[in-house]
């Protein structure tokens, strides 16, 4: 029995010196994410993972329930449909046409209000937050300099970099976007108790901004951080003023935090249901107008929606032109899709575990999505 003790006070100890000098080492987010992850059976991210962070409440107002097709569920998805959401684990499918339920199904425990991390998709609504707080005066538009508002931004270019370069994906920032580098700075941003001090200590602006196009979170980040600072509001409570209860949410969403009464993390995490997810492709299906109410210039959604740098992304959009019409669209790193289809008056809201991976810019499983959805609705 002393042998076992000795043992297990080493064992302790050794564990005490190992995480002193994960903190010590500046590294101390992997704590968090190794917590968040490996020991709770999960090898990243995952769409349940809010559990493990701070969270701030998107708050809805009066709901708007929405309307259901007199063909709601009547038909079967297609075989290769079917195999599809087996194969990637989703647990979310709904397909609005014309402003009304069409088709719904969920899996593996999950409902209607189910809430579930949409990761990347957020970067829209980041951008859509963007445009509303040029609407209400706060920016005086999407060309306005970076460094009005995060004076402390570095790098050679940091003078030039705008609202514009951030939304577009052509900040010309020093940062790497990699999702299995435990050290990388995505992870950091993902885990870190302090995203502020991070990017503006650790992300300079080295190219020469609107020049290349790359996809960073880190651009996405400081897009939030100036609407922030722009409109003295945290980004959830901005986002249930501008677009939460003017959509008519029926439930309230969650934004992930960095540490408790922290800063949001604007490049990812808004929290919420696939039915209220839906209300980002209706509003956007309707060029900001929402039940009659105009929430984003109709000018800035045509704008957001046609091709910038790269004729597959727009401002905080993805673009799509590889079906006989043209399709934009939300997306998040296990397959989170917000689909519009405007020819067909068409939003397909998919939620899961997985994706496949892309092929050129585009994930496989999208693309069957979109293709199995226009034959079928």
């Amino acid at each position: 029995m002393k042998t076992l003790f000795s043992i297990l006070k080493w064992v302790i100890l050794i564990l005490i010196v190992l995480i002193l000098g994960i903190k010590l080492s500046g590294n101390g987010y992997l704590l968090k994410g190794v917590w968040a992850t490996y020991l709770h059976g999960e090898k990243s991210a995952s769409i349940g993972d809010a559990r493990f962070f701070n969270t701030r409440t998107v708050e809805a107002g009066t709901p708007q329930p929405w309307p259901i097709s007199k063909n709601y569920n009547k038909m079967e998805l297609s075989e290769e449909l079917q195999n599809l959401h087996q194969e990637t684990q989703s647990v979310a499918f709904i397909v609005f046409k014309n402003d009304s339920i069409q088709y719904e199904q969920y899996w593996d425990g999950y409902s209607d209000t189910s809430r579930t991390n949409a990761f990347s998709a957020t970067k829209s609504i980041t951008t859509l937050l963007a445009q509303c707080a040029i609407q209400d005066g706060y920016f005086t538009d999407w060309d306005q300099k970076v460094v009005g508002f995060l004076p402390e931004l570095k790098g050679a270019f940091s003078n030039q970099l705008t609202l514009r370069h951030l939304s577009t994906m052509t900040a010309g920032l020093d940062f790497n976007e990699h999702y299995t580098d435990p050290f990388c700075i995505t992870a950091q941003m993902y885990y870190t108790n302090d995203v502020k001090n991070l990017m503006l200590r650790k992300v300079p602006v080295t190219q020469k901004p609107g020049t290349v196009w790359e996809y960073q979170s880190g651009a996405t980040e400081l897009l939030g951080m100036c609407i922030i600072k722009a409109t003295g509001k945290h980004l959830a409570d901005y986002a249930s003023e501008k677009l939460w209860k003017p959509m008519g949410a029926q439930r309230n969403a969650m934004w992930h935090l960095d540490s408790k009464n922290g800063t949001e993390m604007a490049f990812c995490c808004f929290n919420t249901n696939a039915r209220d997810f839906g209300r980002f492709g209706k509003l956007m299906l309707n060029h900001g107008n929402f039940n009659g109410t105009q929430i984003i210039d109709s000018a800035f959604t045509a704008t957001a929606t046609t091709p910038y740098s790269e004729p597959f992304y727009g401002h905080g959009f993805w673009l799509c032109n590889d079906f006989e019409t043209p399709v934009f669209y939300q997306r998040g790193i296990l397959g989170q899709y917000v689909i519009v289809i405007p020819a067909k008056k068409i939003v397909v809201v998919r939620m899961g575990h997985k994706r496949i991976d892309p092929i050129d810019r585009h994930p496989e499983d999208f693309l069957i999505i979109v293709g199995e959805t226009l034959k079928q609705f």
